[in-house]
């Protein structure tokens, strides 16, 4: 689902041709959307993934949007939310993984991926990426 498509200047027909291009082209459905308010019903998915989408979501409370993605994630489903998650946007994480923990969430784990991804919490930071974090559970 996207909502920035157009200010970042790729198209659904471009999600398509480079869906089909890796052969998942009939697995895969695009759609234009609001993170916030996403169109979905509860419990609709198995697995919810994000990948360096959230901080675009300009004045959201991280954690409502979180929870927002979760929402629609079936009972035993996996998640896996990587961004970058700097304290002054996302507020304190580890707080938030423990109160997933307590509303059930199992296996919640936050993975420091800045090292991993870029070689270096240094490199990372010089992207503008230092807080790089996953968010991996399962409901």
């Amino acid at each position: 689902m996207d909502y920035w498509g157009a200010v970042y200047n790729y198209s659904k027909a471009l999600c398509e041709k480079n869906a089909a291009s890796e052969g998942v082209a009939s697995r895969c459905v695009f759609q234009h959307g609001d993170a916030n308010h996403l169109d979905f019903p509860d419990e609709s998915f198995d697995a919810v993934i994000s990948n360096y989408v959230y901080h675009n979501v300009m004045g959201a409370d991280m954690h409502k949007l979180l929870l927002e993605s979760l929402r629609v994630l079936k009972k035993g489903g996996v998640f896996a939310l990587n961004d970058d998650m700097k304290p002054k946007l996302y507020g304190d994480m580890d707080a938030f993984a423990q109160k997933l923990r307590e509303m059930g969430y199992q296996d919640v784990r936050l993975i420091d991926t800045a090292e991993e991804a870029f070689g270096s919490h240094r490199r990372a930071a010089m992207m503008m990426l230092g807080s790089s974090q996953l968010l991996v559970g399962r409901k």
